[in-house]
């Protein structure tokens, strides 16, 4: 019976042991998959130049949560459409903010009431890595903890998710950064709005990401999915001039 039972578990342990070894020989994104569950979706884009309502100005960006877009008005009445992951209905807020700080591959630290709801968070996590939840970019609004952002979980792109923050694909991210300068006007708004192509222009070239620009975004699972904590860190700095907010919280986003 000692023996039956050995030989039962021996095509077991081959299997387990093969998989162990496909794991180690595939990359460190691979490897954080399997340790922290998720999606593998990546290098995703839904970018695309719209005709635009002529009312805003050039170089504005609107958020619209209705739409679940972001715009960047490139000229009055054209812009660019990115598809975004937006808050969860009770953390929602509308305003007008100004970008007041930009940062390339941001670190990430979480909120003193993240660790103490989830002890387990890391303390830290650098730039760059595939499982920073900030991605690749970001964008800081006010002196609010709101950011848009990179994100490495791409399959929430289009949800409602976040705990205040916009969402983007790394790929977006990228090419909506060097389009967006610090004190640039930020509407966000739960208005929803009427967009077409544009045949101003031919379509948006995909953005790439350099090397040793930072591969968040890579397939892994994603820290605050494990958590359900939305990734913000330190405030940004007080914005240049006196912005105005409607439902807008100042204070962290927990």
């Amino acid at each position: 019976m000692i023996l039956r039972g050995k030989l039962r578990l021996a095509p077991l342990a081959a299997g387990a042991f093969g998989l162990f070894a496909a794991l180690q020989s595939q990359p460190a994104y691979a490897q954080l998959l399997w340790d922290w569950g998720g999606g593998s979706t990546v290098g995703g884009s839904g970018r695309e130049i719209v005709r635009f309502n002529p009312q805003y100005g050039r170089g504005q960006v609107i958020v619209s949560f209705g739409d679940r877009r972001l715009y960047y008005v490139t000229q009055p009445g054209e812009a660019v459409s990115y598809p975004i992951a937006i808050p969860r209905e009770q953390s929602r807020w509308q305003g007008v903010l100004s970008v007041t700080q930009k940062r390339e591959n941001p670190s990430w630290t979480p909120t003193p009431t993240m660790i103490a709801e989830n002890p387990r968070l890391p303390r830290w996590v650098p730039g760059g890595h595939p499982m920073n939840p900030l991605g690749v970019r970001a964008l800081y609004l006010g002196s609010s903890m709101y950011r848009i952002h990179g994100t490495d979980a791409p399959w929430t792109i289009g949800t409602a998710v976040s705990k205040g923050c916009i969402r983007l694909y790394n790929q977006d991210v990228l090419d909506l950064y060097p389009r967006v300068s610090v004190g640039a006007k930020v509407i966000v708004t739960y208005q929803t709005f009427t967009t077409g192509p544009s045949t101003a222009r031919a379509p948006v070239p995909p953005a790439t990401i350099s090397k040793g620009g930072g591969g968040g975004g890579g397939g892994g699972g994603t820290i605050f999915d494990l958590f359900n904590d939305e990734p913000e860190a330190e405030p940004a700095p007080p914005p240049r001039k006196r912005t105005t907010r409607s439902k807008a919280r100042s204070a962290s986003v927990e």
